[in-house]
């Protein structure tokens, strides 16, 4: 009988420890943030003056559902490449892209390493000497990175994203995008 009771008085003591600890691991959460950056854009010039960086933007959504898995939907602006070429005038691309990702998050302590992988739609749009609708392209997109956890709602983010863009005649480009972000998670 004393057995019994001690072991009934050591499962109980065992439960009332793991709790706090299995309160602390619920990650389970929707969240949302945004985030602003650079984007480069990695296209052959031939011999035309290029301006191949400019400022983006992101907003993004998601659902954390362990720790180390989330899953996002992102909207992505990524500005635009500019090119002179002498004596025709100038023209630019604007880039934009939707994106749905798997993301693995590597947590050590407040801090979080991250990792993505997913699906994205890039829309390429010619402006001025360069003529034509738009072309869209999807393709993988990948991204890594780092996260700071300040509490359990609010973090920000430091991450690097590939996209692959419609280069024209059937080319694609490379566009890399390093933005700093704020998410908020509901919980």
């Amino acid at each position: 009988m004393k057995t019994k009771a001690a072991v009934a008085v050591l499962g109980l003591a065992a439960a009332a420890f793991a709790f706090p600890a299995a309160a602390q691991m619920s990650m389970s959460a929707g969240y949302v943030g945004g985030s602003i950056g650079q984007s480069k854009f990695k296209a052959d010039c031939a011999g035309a003056d290029c301006d191949t960086n400019d400022t983006s933007f992101r907003i993004f959504g998601g659902y954390q559902f362990t720790p180390n898995i989330a899953a996002e939907l992102g909207y992505t602006d990524l500005g635009k490449l500019k090119v002179n070429v002498p004596p025709f005038g100038t023209g630019d691309i604007g880039v934009t892209a939707w994106d749905l990702s798997a993301v693995g998050l590597w947590p050590i302590g407040q801090f979080s390493i991250l990792g993505r992988l997913g699906l994205a739609r890039v829309d390429a749009k010619p402006g001025g000497i360069f003529s034509g609708d738009s072309e869209t392209k999807n393709g993988v997109t990948w991204g890594l990175g780092g996260q700071y956890d300040f509490n359990r709602n609010l973090g920000i983010r430091v991450e690097f994203q590939r996209f692959k863009a419609d280069a024209g005649g059937g080319d694609t480009a490379d566009v890399d995008n390093l933005s700093l972000g704020v998410l908020w998670r509901f919980r």
